[in-house]
């Protein structure tokens, strides 16, 4: 049931990271924009649970290399929202009203942007990144906060200890009250009983608004750096201000909810293979928590050829492919295709990412590799079997994923 107080509030979603640690994915588009699970954007997942949990007033603030970001959220999203009830998704690249300046930190990027809040005047901010894939109800957040009549309300997730050290960690009491917290500590601290787990922020927030734009006043005229996590939370519990954890719940099952944080290749990668689970962790088939996006007109996907004898078969196995897809005589096996993907007879595709208008020639192997868009792999070209050749053309991460730049010209 969608919270009453969602109408009194405005989601303020920040999407404008540069994404360094995707690269090449993100050399042409900012992070949110990346494609993720076939068929979507990264940004599809959170703006899904904003308008699931009955959010209609969403501010995106972009930075860096936003063009394709901004061309999606208006073709996916803004046909959803309804201007004559007052609902809108407003794209809102830096402008530099207050200091000048790019935004210097998260902080910052509210901070410069306060003067939407000065025109809604909701009664709460709901603070989000546009780079998690989740999927969470905003609502019973919000209802959690008002009952405590916060000032700033944490959603939270416990996380084994060794993975909160590029997160920040939150210390409560019996109530649930934030008394303690620190941005990726190196020794992070542990929930009472549990050395093995520690209580880590989600990035999401929920502010009083009055509050929001106090402290936010009080940071820009210090030399911080304007984050939330290194300066405002910090800030705001030493203050012994009204700071709550809210530990994140799966919305259908009660139980611990589904959180990944792709900020690298490997995270990105596994979180996309994890989809292709028999009983995945996470359900893109919920119909009751449906992930919207962009769908453009495109055959169903098909395979073709069926000559035993040649070993010509088209199939493909435990693999998610987007519509316009097509496995010509060829094997694909625990992959994801995004849309107009071919793979042409004999060919092979394991274990990979392929993203929109891939062209997989014949005999080609391709391996545990995240292929980019436009790409043309030659008849009997080879990706992901040898790492020295491999590493001479393309970016290697270190366990030996290998990521093909868009529209490389392969020979």
């Amino acid at each position: 049931m969608t919270s009453p107080g969602l109408s009194d509030t405005v989601a303020m979603l920040m999407a404008g990271g540069a994404g360094n640690r995707l690269y090449p994915l993100t050399r042409d588009r900012a992070k949110p924009a990346v494609p993720f699970g076939a068929l979507y954007r990264i940004i599809d997942f959170t703006l899904s649970n904003c308008l699931n949990s009955g959010i209609y007033r969403i501010n995106v603030l972009t930075q860096y290399r936003s063009f394709s970001l901004h061309r999606h959220v208006r073709e996916a999203w803004g046909p959803l929202f309804n201007l004559i009830r007052g609902e809108y998704i407003e794209l809102v690249p830096p402008q530099q009203r207050v200091v000048g300046d790019w935004y210097r930190g998260t902080a910052d990027a509210i901070f410069q942007n306060v003067y939407l809040l000065d025109i809604e005047r909701p009664r709460n901010v709901l603070i989000l990144g546009g780079d998690h894939i989740y999927s969470m109800d905003y609502g019973r957040m919000l209802d959690f906060h008002r009952e405590r009549k916060a000032a700033l309300t944490i959603a939270c997730l416990e996380v084994p200890r060794a993975d909160a050290t590029r997160l920040g960690v939150l210390q409560v009491d019996e109530t649930e009250r934030v008394v303690g917290f620190q941005e990726k500590p190196a020794e992070p601290q542990t929930v009472p009983g549990d050395p093995a787990t520690a209580l880590a922020s989600m990035g999401i927030y929920v502010f009083d608004t009055a509050e929001l734009v106090r402290i936010l006043s009080d940071d820009a005229r210090t030399d911080s750096d304007h984050d939330f996590g290194k300066n405002i939370i910090p800030t705001m519990v030493s203050r012994e201000m009204a700071v709550y954890a809210y530990r994140f719940r799966d919305h259908n099952t009660g139980g611990i909810g589904y959180w990944r944080d792709i900020g690298t290749l490997e995270s990105y990668y596994e979180a996309n293979l994890e989809l292709l689970d028999a009983d995945p962790l996470f359900n893109l088939y919920d119909p009751q928590w449906p992930i919207h996006t962009v769908l453009w007109p495109a055959p169903p996907a098909k395979t073709v050829h069926c000559l035993t004898d040649e070993g010509r078969v088209g199939m493909a196995t435990e693999s998610l492919l987007a519509p316009g897809c097509i496995v010509s005589g060829a094997k694909v096996h625990r992959s994801l295709l995004s849309p107009n993907v071919k793979v042409n007879s004999y060919a092979e595709v394991t274990d990979s990412i392929l993203f929109g208008d891939v062209d997989v020639g014949r005999h080609a192997k391709v391996r545990r590799a995240i292929v980019d868009k436009h790409v043309r792999i030659p008849p009997g070209f080879e990706i992901g079997y040898d790492p020295e050749a491999d590493r001479r053309r393309f970016k290697v991460s270190e366990d030996g994923l290998v990521v093909v730049p868009k529209g490389i010209v392969l020979a």
